[in-house]
C-alpha cells in the first residue's frame, strides 16, 4: 500500500477533519517524496526534525531512510495517526507534540543536522528562523513552502519581495528555489502553490543585536535606513551616524533598507560599534 493510501486510510480510522485554523493542509502524493529525498540529500546517518508531521506520509519515508527523525506536530489529534504511520520504527524516531515555537530545538537528541519539512503556512518563516538559530549543527534545509514565502526567503536586494526574512536568512545561509510545487498535492487542497526550498548553512545565525538592526531597518521601509532606525527607537544620535556609515559603505546617505545586501546589514552594525 502506498503511504498516501495508508495515511488517508489512518486518517478516516481515526474519525479525523483537517483544522483549517492551524493551517493544515497534508501532504497525499508519494511522488514528491522521492524528489524531497534527492533535495534533501539524504543520509542514512542522518539526523532530521521534520516540523508539522500531518499524517505522518514524510514521517514514515524519513523513518526508512535516517539515522533518527524528530517529527514535531501541535495537532495533538494526530498523535494515533503519527504514531500508526511510525509503527516498526520507534527506535530511529521521536515524536513531540507541542508548538514548534515552544519547543526547545537545541534539547533534540540526536540534534538535527538537517530540517525536511512540509511546513504549516501559518508558522513557516518563523519557524525557519528559529531552527537556524536553534540548531547550529544544522547543515540543510529542504522545505515546502508557500510559493509567496519562497520567494521572500531567496529575494534579491531592490525587489519588492526583498525584507526582513530575506535578509536574516541569507545571513545564514544560501536559498535556492528548487521547483514549484502544486497545490494538488495537498488535502484539502490550499488556495495558493507551494514550492521547495532547500537552504545550506554558510554562517552562524545572526546576532540578536543584528536581528534587531535589521527588524528596525525595515520597520518604516518606504523610509530612508537613517530615519526608520531613528524612528524604529535608535539611540540619540543614530540617523547622522547611519547616514555616515552608508557613504562610507559606498551607500547614498538616504539609501532605503532595501538596497543593502544581508551582508552589507553586517557591516553596518560594524561601523555603528565603531568608537566615535
Amino acid at each position: 500500500m502506498s503511504e498516501t493510501r495508508a495515511s488517508l486510510d489512518r486518517l478516516a480510522r481515526h474519525g479525523i477533519r483537517p483544522n483549517r485554523e492551524l493551517g493544515q493542509n497534508f501532504l497525499i502524493d508519494d511522488n514528491i517524496l522521492e524528489i524531497i529525498g534527492r533535495a534533501a540529500e539524504l543520509d542514512p546517518a542522518d539526523a532530521v526534525v521534520e516540523i508539522g508531521g500531518g499524517l505522518g506520509v514524510l514521517s514514515s519515508y524519513l523513518a526508512q531512510r535516517v539515522r533518527h527523525v524528530h517529527v514535531i506536530e501541535t495537532d495533538s489529534r494526530l498523535e494515533p495517526v503519527l504514531r500508526d504511520a511510525l509503527a516498526g520504527h520507534e527506535a530511529a524516531t521521536s515524536l513531540v507534540i507541542g508548538d514548534v515555537m515552544r519547543t526547545r530545538l537545541s534539547g533534540l537528541d540526536p540534534l538535527p543536522g538537517k530540517v525536511v519539512a512540509n511546513l504549516p503556512y501559518g508558522v513557516a518563516t518563523p519557524a525557519i528562523l528559529k531552527t537556524i538559530d536553534e540548531l547550529p549543527d544544522a547543515e540543510l534545509w529542504c522545505v515546502m513552502v508557500q510559493r509567496e514565502i519562497a520567494g521572500r526567503l531567496a529575494a534579491k536586494p531592490g525587489t519588492k519581495a526583498y525584507g526582513i526574512p530575506s535578509v536574516l536568512v541569507q545571513l545564514a545561509c544560501e536559498v535556492e528555489v528548487m521547483r514549484p510545487i502544486s497545490r494538488n498535492v495537498f488535502r484539502p487542497v490550499p488556495n495558493v502553490d507551494s514550492a521547495l526550498v532547500r537552504m545550506r548553512r554558510t554562517a552562524p545565525a545572526p546576532s540578536d543585536e543584528l536581528a534587531a538592526l535589521v527588524r528596525a531597518a525595515f520597520a518604516h521601509r518606504r523610509k530612508a535606513l537613517a530615519r526608520s532606525l531613528e524612528e524604529a527607537g535608535g539611540p540619540a544620535g543614530i540617523r547622522a551616524a547611519v547616514r555616515a556609515a552608508l557613504e562610507e559603505m559606498g551607500h547614498p546617505a538616504d539609501a532605503r533598507a532595501e538596497t543593502l545586501a544581508p551582508q552589507e546589514f553586517a557591516q553596518l552594525e560594524r561601523e555603528l560599534e565603531r568608537p566615535g
